[in-house]
């Protein structure tokens, strides 16, 4: 089908055993339907039928979409807002702590608005951001003076430049999947840290909630990993993974957009048990949480 995407093997490991699990609806722009494939061999998930690249721009043509409008409207907006302004240190600290260093270079790789580049440039570091919506860039000069490149300068940028390269919740909305790995990888300094965050479709979140769960977000996310994937992933381009941690805060924002999208309400107080029973688990395991940040080292 034109400006379509159908998979006949998968993109992670290559098996040609793909499987149906069930049809999510677009929640945010169409309202369309698309069908999830499960591969036997990795664990991924896969978004049937998802548009191509070029077909790609209209899914993100929202004023709800977040990570692209910095939007404070509506009280769930709100409260990313608020726990993104804790974050964001914390992700400058994993930073630090995965490279050993206290400055360096960084790229992050879909900056959305440029908050992360922001608080890494405060914190002493020389950070680059990387984002393909014009209008999130823009957002970006205005709110916090940074100057986002166009995703396209990827594969032009020097080879072994980074002391780490930073993508948050960003890889699975790549449709040059395998080329950007191999780039990725060719960026780093030796000894650099990869560091990606991703939503995990083995949490206890995402089997409650089932084709409900936000963090499927089809079709903007084209793929659903899991830790069993990231790392056929990751060996695929020549990576070893060194971590896994949860994201605690995620279980509770995404239950809170997943009950919305089943019932029209968030539903607070049972949103609050899903997550905290989700991060229960994750404890026990950190690769059942909510989502998870993924730190890679090339081998």
């Amino acid at each position: 089908m034109s400006g379509r995407i159908h998979y006949t093997n998968c993109p992670v490991c290559g098996a040609a055993e793909l499987t149906p699990v069930f049809d999510v609806i677009d929640q945010l722009v169409t309202r369309d339907s698309f069908s999830l494939l499960a591969c036997a061999q990795c664990g991924c998930r896969l978004t049937e039928l998802a548009p191509d690249q070029a077909s790609s721009s209209m899914y993100y043509q929202s004023a709800e979409y977040i990570s692209h409008s910095n939007t404070s409207q509506g009280l769930i907006n709100r409260i990313y807002q608020a726990v993104r302004k804790r974050t964001l240190r914390q992700k400058v600290k994993w930073v630090e702590r995965s490279t050993g260093l206290s400055s360096g270079r960084v790229l992050d790789v879909g900056s959305g608005t440029g908050a992360f580049v922001h608080e890494l440039r405060k914190a002493g570091w020389q950070a680059d951001g990387l984002e393909p919506d014009p209008i999130a860039r823009q957002v970006a000069q205005t709110d916090f003076a940074v100057a986002l490149l166009d995703i396209d300068r990827l594969f032009q940028l020097p080879v072994g430049s980074f002391d780490a390269i930073t993508l948050w919740h960003v890889l699975e909305h790549v449709h040059d999947l395998n080329g950007y790995m191999n780039q990725l990888h060719r960026l780093l300094k030796p000894g650099g840290r990869l560091l990606i965050a991703l939503p995990n479709h083995t949490s206890f979140d995402a089997d409650y909630f089932g084709k409900w769960w936000a963090a499927y977000d089809v079709p903007r996310h084209l793929y659903h990993f899991s830790p069993d994937s990231i790392r056929h992933l990751a060996t695929k381009h020549g990576f070893t993974c060194r971590s896994i941690r949860p994201l605690w805060y995620d279980a509770f924002y995404i239950a809170l957009l997943s009950h919305q999208h089943k019932t029209g309400s968030s539903r607070w107080l049972s949103s609050a048990w899903v997550g905290f029973n989700s991060n229960v688990r994750a404890l026990m395991n950190s690769e059942r949480g909510s989502s998870l940040l993924y730190e890679l080292k090339p081998i």
